[in-house]
């Protein structure tokens, strides 16, 4: 594995991605592997869609403190999940791609992560409607989430079995995490 990336100029570094960096595999299957064994382990990381000129095998990249780097390696080494590559973001060069977007229809949300879109009724949290892959589990997942509320129907890491089921997992954590932000900022008004 190779290390790579060139410090910025003074004055010049994204504060967001000092001290950050990516790990880089080869297919999406050890893409959740890793993230699993580096949160379990206590590292802060989250899955991020690599820099276009670094993507390999997989649409998919762990960002990662790179204080932890030598920690990380090793543990994801002992565990037969070595990264591809690894490299620093601070490099002023290289950004990874925000996995999710997010689109505001007035009254419905819609997150999306990767290819999945999971969308709700704003007013009410049911979810609405759950689109996009091609795996066979979609169907399924979709029947067991929609018309019901947003906290109280499955997670799809509990019911799905396939990339579709773990990205749409990413979009469900994202729009709670957004739910509770906008509830967080209302509660300060």
């Amino acid at each position: 594995m190779f290390f790579r990336g060139k410090r910025k100029e003074k004055g010049v570094e994204d504060p967001k991605k000092k001290g950050r960096g990516i790990f880089v595999f080869e297919n999406t299957s050890e893409v959740i592997r890793a993230e699993k064994l580096l949160k379990e382990a206590g590292l802060e990381v989250r899955v991020m869609g690599p820099p276009p000129s670094v993507r390999r095998g997989c649409d998919l990249a762990i960002e990662y403190p790179l204080i932890q780097h030598m920690w990380a390696v090793r543990l994801l080494t002992e565990h037969k999940i070595p990264p591809l590559d690894s490299l620093a973001l601070d490099s002023g060069v290289l950004s990874p791609v925000e996995l999710f977007q997010t689109k505001d229809f007035g009254r419905y949300l819609m997150v999306k992560a990767a290819n999945m879109k999971i969308t709700i009724d704003k007013e009410t949290l049911q979810i609405v409607n759950i689109s996009g892959g091609g795996c066979p589990d979609v169907p399924y997942i979709s029947k067991r989430m929609v018309g019901h509320k947003l906290y109280e129907a499955p997670a799809p890491k509990d019911i799905g079995h396939t990339l579709c089921g773990y990205t749409l997992q990413l979009a469900y954590e994202e729009l709670l995490r957004i739910l509770d932000q906008k509830r967080e900022n209302s509660d300060e008004q």
